[in-house]
């Protein structure tokens, strides 16, 4: 389970770099393409959607609270958004059966965007995991981004991946980042409670996102996985040989990344065999996701060659 960044009516942490986007704003400066790059699950999109929130509730009841960071929750604007019938908003982001943000989303975006303003309020666009655009939806994207019609906003969701630098370039670039003490803050804010009490200090160094431990501590609860007793080796082992992976998609990925943070924590230019074993698996993971080959031979043969090597 992913937290909505839609729903996040609190915005924890990123304070410092909303209160002057909301002064840009203020004073009609707001860049109308910015760029909002920073690892997965930080906040980037409860930032926008925040963003967005303060222009577009302004001169409604229930406007956004800028003292406390926080969207009324009875909010008309807010309230559409959740509707998905907000005329000043549309959402890109890639369908839960793609691998992709594909052409059609970008065409159907562009059509929405010609048509005439139901008021006369900005108009946003936000196009979550950027990184996920193929090349003709980048191509077809580039041409409204150059000449976007009067009152339209870009907020572009970037995930630290590498993204073509003619669509970087054509929007200001904001770095979104959180300490590990201030995840671990927000974290706690959000399951109200201590994230020590419920995951071993190993695994924890390896999440350094509040969006990411959330999902581990929900993936952890839907399928009753043990992390407090647990370090990454434990872990990964009982994952594998219990076969949990082949209860869901969430399980099977959380098993890959933590088959990659294995290899960093343990590889030394010492241990050569070690290294070729990372190359090794890498690949066969890239392989298995692309052409949907069966992943308990790889697991088999991780556990096999790796774990009991």
């Amino acid at each position: 389970m992913k937290l909505n960044s839609s729903i996040q009516h609190n915005l924890y942490g990123h304070h410092e770099i909303f209160n002057h986007l909301c002064k840009l704003c203020l004073h009609n400066k707001l860049p109308n393409k910015i760029l909002l790059s920073g690892e997965k699950g930080i906040g980037k999109a409860t930032l926008g959607y925040h963003l967005i929130n303060f222009v577009l509730s302004e001169d409604e009841e229930n406007s956004y609270d800028i003292k406390n960071n926080e969207i009324n929750v009875e909010n008309k604007s807010f309230k559409l958004i959740q509707n998905k019938s907000n005329p000043n908003f549309n959402l890109i982001d890639v369908a839960e059966d793609k691998k992709n943000i594909d052409i059609n989303q970008i065409r159907d975006l562009i059509i929405n965007l010609n048509k005439s303003s139901f008021n006369k309020k900005k108009r946003f666009v936000l196009i979550d995991n950027i990184e996920l655009l193929n090349l003709n939806s980048i191509n077809a994207l580039l041409k409204v981004l150059e000449e976007p019609n009067e009152n339209i906003n870009f907020i572009l969701i970037n995930n630290n991946k590498r993204i073509l630098p003619t669509l970087k370039s054509r929007c200001l670039n904001f770095k979104i980042f959180l300490t590990n003490d201030q995840s671990i803050e927000i974290i706690n804010q959000l399951i109200n409670d201590d994230v020590h009490n419920l995951i071993n200090q190993d695994l924890l160094s390896y999440f350094i996102t509040p969006g990411k431990l959330y999902e581990l501590l929900k993936l952890a609860e839907d399928y009753d996985l043990d992390l407090k007793n647990s370090n990454l080796d434990i872990f990964l082992k009982s994952l594998i040989t219990s076969k949990a992976y082949k209860k869901s998609k969430p399980i099977i990925q959380l098993i890959y990344s933590f088959i990659e943070v294995y290899f960093r924590n343990n590889i030394s230019t010492k241990n050569i065999n070690l290294f070729h074993h990372y190359h090794y698996f890498l690949k066969k993971i890239n392989d298995t996701k692309i052409y949907n080959l069966d992943e308990e031979t790889l697991l088999m043969e991780f556990e096999d060659k790796v774990l009991n090597g």
